[in-house]
């Protein structure tokens, strides 16, 4: 028996109840390749409201950021204070592991390694 193809799965899969209640989300079919091999173009009518305007690219990008900026939910004075505060506390700690870490191995470096 040859072995199935992937349509030949595919199709056999459409045909089949669905195992769950409402079945698998419906899969858009991938393009079909053309006649010189490549995948068929998607075409899409441009909406009005998507038209290049020559020059507006900085100016709509600086716009549509400054609404994403209104929509965030920035943290109070209180919340920016303590989590500065964390992140200074935690780079001494690291530092000072560090310098007594360096401090130690220049010590076994120096007396015991090069003896």
């Amino acid at each position: 028996m040859a072995k199935q193809t992937r349509q030949q799965r595919r199709e056999r899969r459409a045909q089949q109840q669905p195992a769950l209640a409402g079945g698998p989300p419906p899969r858009t079919p991938p393009p079909r390749p053309t006649a010189n091999g490549d995948a068929e173009p998607s075409r899409r009518e441009p909406r009005s409201d998507e038209r290049h305007i020559p020059g507006s690219g900085p100016i709509r990008f600086v716009q549509e950021s400054w609404g994403e900026l209104k929509k965030v939910e920035w943290p109070s004075q209180k919340a920016v204070v303590s989590g500065t505060a964390v992140v200074l506390i935690a780079c001494l700690i690291v530092g000072v592991y560090l310098y007594l870490n360096d401090t130690l191995w220049q010590y076994v470096v120096q007396h015991v390694l090069l003896r």
